[in-house]
């Protein structure tokens, strides 16, 4: 099922026991607010609890569903390619770089959780309420104030993701780059090789291991291994995927590679790995 929006910006305000709508995917972006309640929300193949003051962000061609523990008010932004677009003008230099459709098509963000510190936190509650305010009164598709509301949270989306090591540092931007490109191409083996990616990012592939741990404190086959690992797990207990799903989602050539692979980082196969699991969820 895919949803799909003609208008530039729309707001809603939505309190229900259980979601409106079943999984689906949708032509628009979406930034979604949890004003209060406590669920599930599944993202592609990821399953990520939320609680009050947790925030998603969804992209065209993302699938998506909240399955409902406690009633939850959601404030929904939904937008289309054409509202930021059609404002490039009224940009910040920061966002004419980093588009705000780049940052919601960051697939980092679909793997976890984003937690906001304080005073990040109120700062996002209070910016929510301002856009509420608005739309309840005026045109908010057409309003700057809006605009520059909206692109506020964005600036506390890449703030969060920086705290959180998704990106890294400010200083050099071909480090967060590089991060970026590393978490969008893990599950294609062949572009995170150090000859590939080296190449890309003008690096000499003698010098890209050193230049790596330097700026980033750990070893760059360290940080592949431990970030794809990370992945698997979530995909093994989430418990959706077969293991010829995960083989196929993250590149290896069968399910033995996978396998031997998994037991290389956890010392345990991935079938032992979720019938532990399956174990413990009885044992509760």
């Amino acid at each position: 099922m895919k949803q799909t929006q003609f208008d530039p910006l729309m707001i809603n305000e939505i309190e229900e026991m259980e979601f409106h709508l079943p999984a689906h995917g949708q032509t628009y972006y979406e930034l979604v607010y949890i004003v209060k309640g406590a669920g599930m929300h599944q993202l592609n193949n990821n399953f990520l609890p939320y609680r009050s003051g947790d925030l998603f962000v969804i992209s065209p061609d993302d699938e998506h569903y909240f399955k409902i523990w406690t009633c939850t008010r959601f404030v929904i932004i939904k937008f289309t390619d054409s509202y930021f677009s059609g404002r490039k003008h009224l940009a910040p230099h920061l966002f004419l770089k980093t588009t705000p459709e780049t940052i919601m098509r960051n697939k980092q963000l679909k793997e976890v959780r984003l937690v906001l510190d304080e005073p990040c936190k109120t700062i996002l509650h209070n910016t929510i309420e301002n856009i509420i305010s608005y739309n309840r009164r005026k045109d908010v598709a057409s309003s700057p104030l809006v605009y520059y509301q909206i692109l506020s949270i964005f600036g506390l989306i890449k703030e969060a993701m920086t705290k959180r090591m998704l990106n890294i540092a400010h200083d050099r931007p071909d480090k967060e780059s590089l991060i970026s490109f590393i978490h969008e191409h893990i599950y294609q083996p062949e572009k995170i090789q150090v000859k590939y990616i080296s190449g890309l990012f003008n690096i000499g592939a003698n010098y890209f291991s050193a230049y790596f741990k330097r700026n980033f404190g750990v070893s760059f086959r360290a940080y592949i291994n431990d970030y794809r690992t990370a992945l698997i797990e979530k995909r093994i207990t989430a418990g959706q995927l077969s293991m010829k799903q995960i083989v196929q989602e993250f590149g290896f050539t069968d399910e033995s590679h996978l396998s031997n692979y998994f037991k290389n980082r956890n010392q345990t196969r991935p079938t032992l790995y979720r019938k532990g699991l399956s174990k413990n969820e009885c044992s509760n």
